[in-house]
């Protein structure tokens, strides 16, 4: 888990590149390399207020073990404590 200042969502990866999407740390935030099929489904999500996975890593891994998770949640109060 990784907790962030903010967070950028670039839809340029190319499908040839060979990832599903590629996460990285940049300063105190998150950046997260999308393809375009996956930012029109991302900004859907984010539209209709619906959780959204991003699947990340190779495409040919098999085993993913890397996700970025946007989760709507009922009470941000008590979320964002501390």
């Amino acid at each position: 888990v990784t907790g962030a200042g903010f967070v950028v969502f670039n839809g340029t990866l190319k499908v040839s590149s060979g990832f599903l999407a590629k996460p990285s740390i940049v300063e105190d935030g998150l950046m997260v390399q999308i393809t375009e099929d996956t930012m029109r489904r991302l900004q859907h999500a984010l539209r209709h207020k619906e959780n959204f996975k991003i699947p990340c890593g190779k495409v040919a891994a098999g085993d993913i073990k890397e996700y970025v998770d946007i989760c709507w949640v009922e009470d941000e109060d008590k979320t964002n404590q501390g």
